[in-house]
């Protein structure tokens, strides 16, 4: 039995059998081999590109005369480089003058080739840099003979351990079989966290090198309330789980039965509580929670998990069934928060070196106006049929959002042109993730209706670390001394502007949290449906008064430890057996 200790991501027991998948992103180090060996290396080599070839040749889509005419120019130009004579001689005198493995001489010189492509300005070489990092995995496959395990046909219950996953991939698992998730890389605020807690997939991430621990078959017990993950557990600690997990699932199922009880504290505030989805069939379980709409409505995910972009019928569909759900209570849909490490497939990308503060987010949406508008023109059409608003995400400064209402402005005249219908004072707000947006709330406050606090990406960028990371995990923390002063001044200046204020972030799923945020000032949370009975069972036990003790005390506070500890003792002793 082997017990480790990570970040819990997404609360729940799970135990099964171990399903290990691959990253895509190989890791080569640099290995030396004998003289006498390179002829094999070589030999290797010859043989993964013959492999890739095939492989190539034989896809579907490359022979199916109906596939769509990019998807087969992209093969195209993946095999000329594999049958090219001048690549393969280049990695080949790598082998022999350096005596390294084949693995190693592939991915030095075509990550080399790459690094190349991405720094011509012409946009056509330059988006080639994906092609080669592709071409790389591809050989990569071959040559070190790992395949990812078939996780679309699952028959039993089992637990998803990973390098790393991406939002894609975790979107993608079928709840009823994959009943947990363990990856050694990630953080609390990871997309691929986010995904989890709105599946209810209990997870624990930054474990560091669990991956070469467990293997395929393993039982494993996620503890995703503690953060600990037990490889081959022995039988009593295998009931002891069984026993907690059945307390766990009483206490769901007690909070479950406040769905229709309001968010008022003692004192007879209502605090508003709003569910955070992915897709559409999401918003029937923020319905069934006790939600009272939708406050951040993520749809990348359209791109995401499909192989072409959507049409302006897809978004439009995707909305409507939304707010048919939700006929006169709030929606806050979000425009495309592509990039980072949410990529669509038509629009190629070669990775950026530092990718989340890159071409991301709104940015992305502006420099692809064809694609931004499309989502436009659904929202707005969808905006007839309820409560909808509209919200710009990583807005850094007002230019960005001129820039963004004027393009929406410009889609609306469109709609007046064709006589299509849309709601002419639809709500418009922006998501404050940024230090840069939030030391300006109070000039962008003039020019939108509300803000939403994203406070996964505005601790990222404020304390200048990678919510993703597992390396520097303890440093990120949202109740940081430094974040909770520019979320007191974004609300401050949102009250003074008279605009609706809400957070949207995971903090707002956090109940260790939920009584300083109250205290702040903020009375809307938008959050992970999974969590919202829990958050407010913490919101009926407390008063507003001892909210604002609270924070005022936490505002005095020098440390993120002083302040976390705080704040633990006092969720604890409000809702205990959630701890």
């Amino acid at each position: 039995m082997e017990i480790k200790k990570g970040i819990a991501v997404s609360p729940g027991i799970s135990i099964a059998k171990a399903v290990v998948v691959d990253s895509e992103d190989y890791r080569i180090p640099r290995r030396t081999v004998t003289p006498s060996r390179r002829i094999i290396e070589i030999q290797r080599l010859r043989n993964a590109f013959k492999e890739a070839i095939n492989e190539l040749t034989g896809q579907d889509a490359f022979q199916n005369e109906m596939a769509q005419k990019n998807v087969k120019d992209i093969f195209a130009v993946h095999l000329r480089f594999l049958r090219d004579r001048s690549l393969r001689k280049k990695i080949t005198d790598i082998i022999q003058s350096e005596s390294v493995t084949a693995e190693y001489a592939v991915s030095t010189t075509l990550r080399d080739i790459a690094a190349h492509f991405s720094k011509v300005s012409d946009t056509y070489i330059s988006e080639r840099a994906a092609d080669i990092y592709d071409i790389e995995r591809r050989l990569l496959k071959h040559l070190l003979g790992r395949t990812r395990e078939n996780i679309d046909h699952l028959t039993d219950e089992v637990v998803i351990v990973a390098r790393e996953l991406s939002p894609t991939q975790t979107a993608g698992f079928n709840k009823d079989f994959v009943k947990g998730l363990a990856t050694d890389a990630g953080g609390r605020t990871s997309h691929s966290a986010i995904v989890a807690r709105s599946l209810g997939i209990p997870a624990v991430v930054a474990l560091e090198d669990l991956t070469e621990t467990v293997r395929g078959g393993d039982i494993v017990i996620v503890d995703g309330n503690r953060g600990i993950v037990i490889v081959n557990p022995d039988h009593e600690t295998i009931a002891q789980y069984r026993d907690y997990s059945q307390e766990f699932l009483k206490l769901e199922h007690r909070l479950d039965g406040l769905r229709e009880k309001p968010a008022v504290t003692r004192d007879g505030v209502r605090i508003k509580l709003l569910g955070n989805i992915e897709f559409p069939d999401e918003a029937e379980i923020v319905l069934e929670k006790g939600g009272d709409g939708i406050g951040l409505y993520r749809t990348e995910f359209l791109y995401l998990n499909s192989p072409t972009e959507p049409t302006e019928e897809d978004h439009y569909k995707a909305y409507a069934e939304t707010v048919s759900v939700f006929k006169h209570r709030p929606i806050v849909i979000r425009t495309l928060d592509l990039g980072a490490d949410k990529y669509t497939q038509s629009k190629r990308f070669a990775p950026e070196p530092n990718p989340f503060l890159g071409l991301r987010s709104i940015r992305f949406c502006l420099q692809n106006l064809e694609m931004f508008k499309i989502q436009l023109r659904a929202i707005l059409r969808a905006s007839v049929l309820g409560e909808v608003k509209i919200m710009f995400p990583l807005i850094t400064n007002i230019q960005e959002l001129m820039q963004a209402k004027m393009i929406l402005r410009d889609v609306m005249e469109d709609l007046d042109e064709e006589s299509i219908k849309y709601n002419r004072d639809l709500p418009i707000g922006i998501m404050v993730e940024t230090p840069s947006a939030a030391l300006t709330a109070a000039s962008l406050a003039r020019d939108v209706d509300f803000f939403s606090i994203g406070t996964n990406d505005l601790t990222q960028y404020t304390l200048a670390v990678d919510r993703g990371n597992e390396l520097v995990s303890t440093l990120y923390s949202s109740v940081d001394p430094a974040v909770l002063r520019l979320i007191r001044t974004v609300i401050q200046d949102a009250n003074k502007a008279r605009i609706d204020i809400s957070v949207c972030g995971e903090m707002a799923s956090d109940p260790e949290s939920v009584m300083l945020l109250l205290g702040m000032g903020v009375r809307t949370l938008s959050l992970a449906s999974p969590m919202l009975p829990e958050i407010k069972q913490i919101i009926r036990s407390v008063t507003i008064e001892e909210c604002n003790t609270l924070a005022r005390k936490v505002l005095t506070l020098n440390s993120e430890r002083q302040i976390s500890s705080y704040l633990r003792d006092a969720a604890r002793k409000i809702l205990p057996e959630a701890f």
